[in-house]
């Protein structure tokens, strides 16, 4: 839009020429291969607009921190490090980036970056974020903001209380009556969520969870709901497209990565479908959210009712599903859009005829089943649920 007559022009920003890329650290179930993925294609878009790029990521199993490249750009310079706070803060300090990109390393680089932001070293080194903003990453992965956000606009949440101690927690069990859901801010792969139906469990559970997250989320239970989600790509100038619809076999109560999940939806009607993508893009929009992300949805199986469950301001499992499903490279694009360009300019370089701003359209199914590796563990519970077991 054009700037309104008397404004001061905006401060002229640094240009670019080196990037930091946080990585999604050391691999454990529910956090693996899905970000090497969108961290490999990062670099490669990065180093296309011909950028230096610095990479943090432990993660020596993965492809992104080949320093060879085999068969891919690799990042100028590799740190084997922790992706902590600590860690970033002295790699910063040492290579002195322009700019960070935290949407590539899953939760744990969104924590980092949050907690960076928050101690006031980016600011100290005069590091930008790149891409969606600090303010619109907590305003999804703190409960309470993302409530406010959504009511702002008129959209519904399932019923729920951002609880900071266990009286509080209690408290708001009390109001949402069993069964009901407990999750954890900030929390990767549904760690520390359950579906509670007592009030003794109850307390056991939350307890075992603020020992470690801030914050304990109690749900309104919508078990038996459809789980449907959108992938969502959004540039500065607020050019939005959905690019992928999924939706999982199994019913609201089992986590994403633990369910079989079917891109394009298959049982929704044609009025649902398009509810809840103009839906989708007004939240996006609204959040402020530049580049990728994902929302999800709970479907009341027997009206239109719905609910948002949540947005992740950042690549997750679908974004790899959603990316090999149509063709759409969506860790590519994010990075691009990180970058300032517009979705109008970027041509699809899978096709290499279409915009980035055309939405695939397939007249194929694709389907993710998961696999259990568990055999290795002893007494581990093989009920699937509401955290990922799954290793892939």
């Amino acid at each position: 839009p054009a700037r309104g007559r008397g404004r001061p022009p905006p401060p002229k920003k640094k240009p670019l020429s080196k990037v930091l890329l946080l990585g999604s650290g050391g691999l454990s179930i529910g956090q693996a291969g899905e970000f090497d993925y969108s961290g490999g294609q990062a670099i490669k878009a990065l180093k296309e607009a011909g950028l230096q790029v610095v990479l943090i990521n432990p993660n020596i199993a993965s492809v992104q921190t080949n320093t060879e490249g085999q068969g891919q750009l690799a990042a100028d310079q590799v740190y084997l490090m922790p992706v902590t706070p600590d860690t970033v803060e002295t790699i910063i300090e040492r290579e002195r980036p322009e700019g960070i990109i935290l949407s590539m390393g899953g939760q744990t680089g969104l924590n980092c970056g949050v907690a960076l932001e928050k101690s006031g070293v980016l600011e100290k080194y005069g590091v930008r974020v790149l891409g969606t903003s600090v303010a619109a990453i907590e305003a999804t992965e703190d409960r309470g903001i993302f409530s406010d956000k959504l009511n702002e606009i008129g959209e519904r949440i399932a019923p729920s209380f951002a609880c900071d101690t266990l009286d509080e927690a209690l408290e708001a069990s009390k109001t949402i009556g069993f069964p009901c859901m407990v999750r954890c801010a900030f929390a990767l792969g549904g760690l520390g969520s359950a579906l509670i139906d007592t009030e003794e469990k109850f307390e056991a559970h939350c307890r075992e969870a603020f020992a470690s997250t801030p914050q304990v989320l109690v749900e309104k239970s919508l078990k038996g709901w459809k789980e449907v989600e959108y992938e969502v790509v959004r540039d500065v100038a607020d050019n939005c497209i959905t690019v992928c619809n999924m939706e999982n076999f199994d019913p609201l109560g089992v986590h994403t990565g633990e369910s079989i999940v079917i891109a394009p939806s298959q049982t929704l009607t044609d009025d649902e479908y398009h509810m809840l993508r103009t839906t989708a893009i007004k939240v996006v929009r609204h959040l402020g959210i530049v580049g990728e992300c994902n929302i999800q949805y709970a479907l009341n199986p027997q009206s239109e009712e719905y609910c948002i469950i949540e947005v992740n301001a950042r690549l997750s499992r679908s974004s790899a599903l959603a990316s090999k499903a149509t063709g759409y490279p969506l860790a590519s694009v994010a990075a691009k859009l990180a970058l300032g360009n517009l979705l109008p300019d970027l041509t699809n370089s899978v096709t290499l005829s279409t915009t980035a701003c055309f939405e695939p359209s397939l007249d194929y199914v694709v389907t993710k089943v998961p696999r259990w590796d568990l055999s290795k563990f002893d007494r581990v519970s093989r009920e699937i649920g509401s955290a990922v077991k799954s290793g892939g």
